[in-house]
């Protein structure tokens, strides 16, 4: 399905990964000519900065073999045109651009150009003002829904909302630890308080991010700089054990710590993904009579029925979103708010302008 030209753009702005460790760089590239079958061109209002795409950056998983690499996987915006197949949204639907799977025809990926260069992509991306995404990577919501807060439901509110709904198993009165409260983390903290967890210890490396947690409905929170985190809670846990210890960092020894802390039929949920080479050491004999950890792809969410009903969470205001967004700036100050997130700066989702 050939574009309209008269009507639809031929070239976009986008930050592009172009070489690892370093700033993205905000260049004008050209979009298809053409949409696939079950491609579906995006016109973006918003998007999130994620931590997964700061390990993108700096290649925790190993090398990119994609260079040069559009990133970023949760956004809001409207559908412009629709290739053959496309079925699920039309030209003109507002629409969350999502990383998880949903349903519609999963396209392939699209491909841009720079010059003589290919620009790769997977099958969403939102760090470009306009995106050519797989249906199944989008989901149609409301017209008159903000799309600030819209763009947080591709990741952070998901991932955090849909670990404790669909994976952690939390019964009313047991206790809960979230280690890493950054933009997934608080949505973690947020759920488990509405979920009704008796005590929620936070624990990040700044303050901002913990008082923002005890928003959210931490009953403690733990600097794990200034304070010795494990001491504090083998103090917290010395006569109840840990029901659920959840890790957002990704960090082998705060994983296997964890398995010591939790109860003999506790659980380790791990959002957080360890370098590629290095792995946690865990003594195997209590998983024999109770004790469980599990790995968590994105809240075991399903976009398009989870994303409604957390929509309709916020609209009854039984959870709060506006808090999570520490700023908003347009693409080209991305490289400035990446170095916000690395820093502590920005306590919760740092959000691009499109």
């Amino acid at each position: 399905m050939k574009f309209d030209t008269m009507n639809l753009p031929r070239t976009t702005l986008a930050a592009v990964l172009v070489e690892q460790k370093k700033p993205l760089q905000i260049i004008e590239i050209g979009l298809p000519t053409e949409l696939g079958i079950g491609q579906v061109m995006v016109e973006l209002a918003y998007s999130g900065i994620c931590g997964s795409q700061l390990g993108e950056i700096d290649g925790v998983k190993g090398p990119d073999a994609w260079l040069p690499h559009l990133l970023g996987h949760e956004g809001s915006g409207k559908v412009l045109a629709i290739g053959p197949g496309v079925k699920y949204v039309a030209p003109g639907d507002t629409v969350v651009l999502h990383w998880k799977p949903s349903q519609g025809i999963e396209a392939t990926p699209a491909k841009y150009s720079w010059g003589d260069k290919v620009v790769n992509a997977g099958w969403v991306t939102t760090f470009n003002k306009h995106a050519v995404v797989a249906e199944n990577r989008l989901t149609k919501i409301d017209g008159s829904a903000d799309l600030q807060t819209a763009a947080l439901y591709g990741c952070a509110i998901t991932t955090g909302l849909g670990l404790i709904d669909n994976r952690a198993e939390l019964r009313l009165g047991e206790s809960v630890v979230v280690f890493g409260s950054g933009g997934i983390g608080l949505n973690i903290v947020q759920a488990a308080h509405l979920a009704g967890a008796s005590q929620i210890v936070a624990i990040d490396r700044f303050d901002n991010r913990l008082e923002l947690s005890r928003t959210y409905g931490a009953t403690t929170v733990i600097n794990s700089t200034t304070q010795d985190a494990w001491a504090e809670l083998n103090r917290i846990f010395a006569k109840q054990k840990l029901d659920i210890f959840i890790d957002n960092t990704g960090n082998p020894d705060i994983i296997s710590k964890g398995y010591e802390l939790i109860s003999a039929r506790g659980r380790v949920l791990l959002v957080g993904v360890p370098a590629k080479g290095q792995q946690a050491s865990l003594y195997t004999l209590p998983l024999h009579f109770g004790k469980t950890i599990v790995g968590t792809h994105g809240g075991e969410a399903i976009p398009q029925t989870d994303i409604p009903r957390y929509m309709n969470l916020f609209e009854s205001r039984k959870i709060d979103l506006r808090p999570l967004i520490s700023e908003i700036q347009k693409l080209d100050q991305i490289n400035q708010m990446i170095s916000n997130m690395r820093d502590g700066s920005s306590a919760g989702r740092c959000l691009i302008r499109l």
